[in-house]
């Protein structure tokens, strides 16, 4: 972004964009488009999450008794940078957020999406500026985010995660492991909806005020010993061990962990031996205790040059991903599951379940 962009209120000219006009997103869309061929689509949806880390979107069209994804985006900003330490969130941070906001945007605008929800967690929550970032977003994308609390965002990851709940089980134990927070929480047994996914059934959560960005700036995430990341397990299991405390734990045979995160995302990617990451097969596979732990105790011993190399790790990930399984390992250890099962979903996928359910689009076949 050039030096001055953000004080006149508009996007960098230097990129070549239009002045920014609102399209019609709203809380509820009452028509369907139509495309130029005239063929009727319905109504699209759009679910972006910005978190610490990550800026994600989805956009969806109602099908079946689901959604069918027509687009989607990913890339690792970083909002989070510093924040632990200066308490804001910085220019350079702000910059990447903008330019990946922009291709959300125009992403949303291509695909006509009439129906969204987009939200910011943990960094905006966190930062003292998170509110002029907000403000600036909306002047500058166009893009009007909604800083959620941490009961919302546990209840959004539950909702989206619930369809891959092993029907025979009582219930998960549930973990979103996130840039600068980590969600967990105990689910029962899913409810069946009239239509349209099941429901979750909340027991108890707990929002760890830690995430991968800040215990990689506290312990450091290059060089990684046995000490650091036992220092860094210690540290998120003061919290796990006060949610057993309040809360009990459930019989580990009747349950299993469930996770959404992409720390489990890549130790699964890592654990299938995967040439390039594939959302097919990671999502919804299984891993067993031992095989969970065989994959840690690769990367513990794996240089921060092997972990940049691995596909499913790269450059953007290989600081972070030690700290990551230090927080799952913190959650293993207090509840001892036998099986994982991995989710490439989460808070995205509950928006758009969320957003579907209100607007009865199953109810309507």
């Amino acid at each position: 972004m050039n030096d001055g962009a953000q004080d006149r209120g508009g996007l960098d000219p230097a990129r070549g964009r239009a002045p920014y006009r609102r399209p019609p997103w709203g809380r509820r869309s009452p028509y369907r488009r139509r495309f130029g061929d005239g063929r009727d689509t319905g109504v699209t949806y759009a679910a972006l999450d910005l978190g610490t880390n990550n800026c994600r979107l989805l956009v969806a069209r109602p099908t079946g008794d689901a959604f069918r994804v027509v687009d989607a985006f990913s890339r690792i900003i970083r909002l989070g940078e510093g924040i632990s330490a200066s308490g804001r969130i910085s220019e350079p941070a702000i910059a990447r957020a903008v330019e990946a906001l922009s291709v959300c945007r125009d992403k949303m605008t291509l695909r006509g999406v009439t129906r969204a929800r987009l939200i910011a967690t943990e960094a905006c929550r966190a930062a003292v500026n998170g509110g002029d970032f907000q403000a600036r977003i909306a002047a500058e994308v166009g893009l009007k985010l909604d800083i959620i609390d941490r009961e919302t965002e546990a209840e959004l990851a539950a909702t989206g995660c619930t369809p891959l709940i092993d029907r025979d089980a009582d219930g998960v134990i549930l973990f979103d492991i996130g840039g600068g927070s980590s969600e967990l929480v105990r689910l029962g047994r899913s409810q069946p909806a009239s239509s349209g996914p099941p429901l979750p059934k909340i027991e108890a959560w707990m929002s760890i005020p830690i995430g991968v960005v800040t215990l990689a700036e506290r312990h450091g995430g290059y060089a990684v010993t046995r000490e650091i990341y036992e220092a860094m397990i210690a540290e998120v299991a003061v919290y796990v061990d006060r949610f057993v405390a309040e809360h009990g734990r459930p019989a580990i045979d009747r349950v299993h962990l469930l996770g959404t995160s992409g720390t489990v995302t890549t130790i699964a990617g890592v654990f299938l031996d995967l040439k390039r990451y594939d959302r097919r097969r990671v999502d919804g596979c299984w891993m067993t205790d031992v095989e969970v732990t065989g994959v840690i105790e690769r990367l513990l011993a794996w240089s921060y040059q092997d972990r940049a190399a691995n596909a499913c790790i790269g450059t953007e990930r290989a600081d972070l991903v030690l700290a990551g399984c230090a927080i799952l390992d913190a959650m293993r250890r207090a509840f001892p599951c036998r099986r994982l099962r991995v989710a490439d979903r989460g808070l995205r996928e509950g928006m758009l379940v969320q957003m579907m359910r209100e607007d009865g689009v199953w109810e309507r076949g």
